[in-house]
């Protein structure tokens, strides 16, 4: 019997869509919206969702207006979508297959807004039960699409057309996969090409943009059929519908990526059909996918030569699409003075702690706060140092704000002639400077804003070419920080900021105090701007400018920290975050330069005004945390004065945080809270740990209540790979600083380090960061050893087969290994006897990781313990003795360079003699040896 819906519930159930989407009363808003989650897990709620997306004329008669109609049949389907993901598993079949067939059934709809809907509920079907449980599913498609049957209506094709894309992009993987010897994508191809000659436009986009979800794969469908492809794509480039040129372009996009080879032979016609595309000015996003053409291009190595010749056609499109178009100059033109006008709710980004490397022993560095390092080059569209800064990372000022926080076609270009410079060098430069000349003192704002954006993009890739111009081009920037345009002032700040590594390292003292100077001094000035988004461009310019002169600023560290103390007088909320990165960066190059008392007691106090401002649930609290970090290891034990009430706080921070964790997971209605807030308090406990001189880390560590142990306890065992890596890095610090404190809780610790080295652990979809996790617990394993010595015999069983584990794992990241060795190196300094009988087992990996390893005083602890152990177990290294000898040899290269080299030295002696009395032919073994190697042991251990 069919099923069919009970009236009563029905008009319950509209009443509820109706109120869900509507924001007339929030009261009933609310209500409704929780009356459809509680109904979503019964099956029959899925049938009526379908009947009412299906049924148009049914909710007219139920005295819905058109216009409460579409809206309640889209809340359905919203509400439909939401349920099968949730629930649809465990939906009857019965009752899936009522659905299937009315959602089908609404791809026909009369309303484009509806048979948009209808097509996201069918690819969250195929995404939750797969391609294989609706078989018939795609040939009905494409035959509503292709109109097999001749009488198909043009809102059904372009419905079902609609829901293929979606189909396509939602499910890649399950479409290329074989089922029963065949891949559906080799049947799709085929038919999605024959559909792009469909006399309707939108029908041609829909195919054309289906096939582009599977091109990048470039599976074995897409290569069977590649040249078919690019037959089309040349076809289709004179379509008259610019939604099929949009896909055309990013089809050809794409291409250049995947199969440059096939594009390069077609160059000097592309290159001719993309600068025509690109000044389309009827329709932008047409003109923004044909400049994204030149940047994928740009950055790909086989086929970016190609462009060579055609560089006197493409940069003078590209430097066109830079300049502001009347619509974005009219909202620009006159931006207010606004530095006094408190920020909105709205006008604040989200902020998330910073993804710290691990920790290493392995450079000389371990358990420092240098692993935080700003790498501008990270991001080619979003690095600080790169276009998106400045003029493109403005905050949302009025409706100014939506011309720069947009990826656009400006960006787009600007991000294009930069990648082009940083290809062709000069050749880029030669084609740009008579525009240069005509536009950088042009009487039109929008010219010379373009002309300044020009000169910033070609920083990088055409310095050489750009140098002899600076002594004249600097000055002629720093007059432009006076412009009456603050966008004009936005952007020089942008464009110093790219020039500031020529500037900071000239060495003359007069070619310092010309340009150096006046541009650091010209952007500190532009960070007290009347006008935000100028605060925020200038800010991230300097600390551009902080990275490249580094200690360069030492003398200047009184001016700028006053200067950074006005900002934090006069800063809104949101530009106070680069200020934070500021203050941070200069800490961090600078270092002890900042405990001079005089420029403690003027930065601190700034500071710390901020910090009792700023409440412990905001998310100001992570740029914060960070930069007191930094500051805390710049100051050393000068930091002792403020370090009690931070500590203080971020023990609270995380205490609160584990609570509401803890009491989240036994409340589904309790949002779970952020797990910043313990990576960004756990980080900065350990800069104070590291920062403090022993005794005042180890009564802060000793008071602290809760327990600092205990809390540092759940942390390890948190599910976030960001807070356990934080964890074992704090867990290092404190091996290393405040072991006294560590030592009681050590038995309940160490378990759970053991737990960690465990690469069972590691989780499919987060393996780099489970990496990053194992890593520190490594580091801190053999910062803990190298303090408990003989008391971790209890725990070398347990940790040698978890540290072989990974030794002996090709797939774990060479820096991985590396602290694994010398984690089990520093067990042998206490612990050799138990780690003697398995020598046999792990020398051979053990030489072969540590060898490359820089040597440091953490290696030259991972040898002595190694060698203990060798002197123990002499005959478990017949497989591996050659290399132990030139891994000797080594050492004594190295030997004036390492802290303990005695101990280390006479532990080698001892060996390599006992070795001598051992082998028979002792000479004739040598000679298996480099005769480099053999001089050097023989000088320094008398062989």
């Amino acid at each position: 019997m069919a099923w069919r819906p009970d009236k009563e519930s029905l008009q319950e159930l509209v009443g509820y869509l109706k109120d869900a989407l509507s924001g007339h009363d929030q009261n009933a808003q609310r209500y409704a919206t929780m009356m459809l989650g509680q109904a979503k897990s019964s099956s029959a709620t899925g049938n009526y969702l379908a009947y009412i997306l299906s049924n148009g004329p049914m909710l007219q008669e139920l005295g819905l207006t058109s216009e409460d109609c579409i809206l309640v049949r889209s809340s359905a389907a919203i509400n439909l979508k939401n349920a099968i993901r949730a629930y649809g598993k465990a939906y009857p079949e019965s009752n899936m297959s009522y659905i299937r067939s009315l959602v089908l059934s609404s791809l026909q709809d009369a309303t484009s807004q509806i048979r948009n809907f209808a097509g996201s509920v069918i690819s969250e079907m195929v995404q939750k039960g797969g391609i294989l449980c609706w078989p018939e599913l795609l040939p009905e498609l494409l035959a509503l699409a292709g109109n097999d049957a001749g009488n198909v209506s043009s809102e059904a094709q372009e419905g079902a057309m609609s829901a293929l894309s979606k189909i396509c992009e939602d499910n890649k993987q399950s479409l290329d996969r074989d089922y029963h010897g065949q891949s559906p994508l080799a049947v799709l191809i085929p038919k999605l090409l024959d559909i792009t000659s469909n006399p309707n436009a939108k029908v041609r986009a829909f195919a054309l943009a289906s096939i582009n979800a599977f091109i990048s794969q470039l599976s074995q469908a897409v290569l069977a059929s590649l040249d078919a492809i690019l037959a089309r794509l040349f076809y289709l480039a004179n379509d008259p519908s610019d939604s099929v040129r949009r896909n055309v372009c990013r089809s050809f996009t794409q291409l250049a990526d995947v199969a440059p080879d096939k594009l390069r032979p077609h160059m000097s016609g592309l290159v001719d059909y993309f600068v025509l595309q690109q000044r389309n000015t009827d329709d932008p996003d047409l003109a923004l996918d044909a400049a994204e053409f030149w940047l994928g291009v740009s950055e790909n190595r086989r086929l970016c030569p190609s462009l060579g010749p055609f560089l006197p056609q493409i940069v003078p499109v590209l430097l066109e699409s830079m300049v502001y178009d009347e619509e974005d100059i009219l909202r620009l033109e006159g931006d207010a003075d606004d530095a006094d006008q408190e920020d909105r709710a709205e006008d604040m980004k989200p902020q998330f702690a910073t993804t710290k490397n691990p920790r290493v022993a392995t450079n000389g560095h371990a358990g420092t706060n240098g692993d935080n390092t700003r790498d501008p080059q990270t991001n080619h569209r979003d690095s600080d140092d790169d276009l998106s800064e400045g003029e493109i990372e403005g905050s949302d000022n009025g409706i100014a704000a939506n011309v720069e926080d947009r990826w656009n076609l400006r960006k787009c270009s600007a991000a294009a002639l930069d990648v082009l410079a940083s290809n062709f060098h000069g050749s880029v430069f030669a084609i740009i400077l008579p525009y240069l000349t005509d536009n950088l003192r042009h009487q039109d704002w929008p010219n010379r804003e373009a002309a300044v954006l020009a000169i910033g993009a070609v920083a990088d890739g055409c310095m050489d070419a750009v140098t002899p111009h600076l002594p004249e081009l600097i000055p002629y920037l720093l007059s432009l920080l006076d412009d009456p345009e603050p966008v004009i002032r936005l952007i020089t700040c942008w464009a110093l900021g790219r020039y500031s590594a020529w500037a900071s390292h000239l060495q003359d003292p007069g070619d310092r105090k010309s340009y150096f100077e006046p541009t650091m001094e010209g952007i500190l000035h532009r960070m007290l701007d009347k006008n935000k988004r100028v605060q925020e461009a200038a800010a991230s310019a300097f600390a551009n400018l902080e990275e490249k002169a580094t200690r360069g600023l030492e003398p200047y560290c009184g001016p700028i920290i006053r200067q950074f103390v006005q900002c934090f007088g006069k800063y809104k909320d949101r530009n106070m975050f680069i200020l934070y990165d500021c203050v941070q960066t200069l800490a961090e190059h600078v270092g002890p330069t900042l405990r001079q008392q005089e420029l403690i007691d003027t930065l601190m106090p700034a500071i710390i005004e901020r910090w009792s401002k700023v409440s412990d649930r905001s998310q100001e609290i992570f740029p914060l945390l960070e930069c007191l970090s930094y500051v805390a290891t710049a100051l050393g034990d000068a930091f002792a004065p403020f370090a009690v009430p931070v500590f203080a706080r971020c023990i609270r921070i995380i205490h609160q945080s584990l609570e509401e964790y803890v009491l989240s997971l036994n409340n589904e209605a309790l949002d779970k809270p952020s797990k910043d807030f313990l990576v960004t308090s756990l980080d900065m406990l350990s800069a104070i740990i590291q920062a403090l001189l022993p005794p005042k880390g180890g009564e802060l560590v000793e008071t602290s209540q809760p327990r600092f142990f205990d809390l540092l306890l759940f942390c390890m065992e948190d599910p976030s790979n960001d807070v356990r890596q934080s964890s074992y890095a704090l867990l290092g610090d404190c091996a290393v600083n405040v072991f006294a404190q560590l030592q009681p809780f050590l038995p309940a610790l160490i378990p759970v380090v053991v737990q960690q080295l465990d690469l069972d652990s590691i989780r499919d979809e987060d393996v780099d960061q489970g990496f990053s996790v194992i890593n520190n617990a490594c580091w801190s394993c053999g910062e803990i050893a190298m303090k408990e010595t003989t008391g971790m015999r209890p725990y070398v069983e347990q940790l040698y087969q978890r540290l072989l584990a990974i030794i002996s794992n090709p797939e774990v990241p060479t820096s991985v290994n590396e602290n694994a060795v010398i984690a089990l190196g520093r067990l042998g300094v206490g612990c050799s006897q138990t780690l003697a009988p398995h020598l046999g087992e792990f020398a051979k990996p053990f030489l072969q990781i540590i060898g490359p390893v820089e040597y440091t005083d953490e290696k030259a602890d991972a040898f002595l313990g190694f060698n203990r152990a060798v002197e123990q177990n002499p005959q478990a290294m017949e497989s591996c003795l050659i290399d132990y000898f030139k891994a000797s040899a080594a050492y004594a290269r190295h030997s004036n360079s390492i802290r303990q080299s005695g101990s280390l030295a006479e532990s080698f002696q001892r060996n390599l003699v006992g070795y001598k009395s051992l082998i028979p032919n002792f000479e004739a073994f040598l000679q298996q040896i480099p005769a480099r190697d053999v001089e050097k042991l023989r000088g320094c251990f008398n062989l």
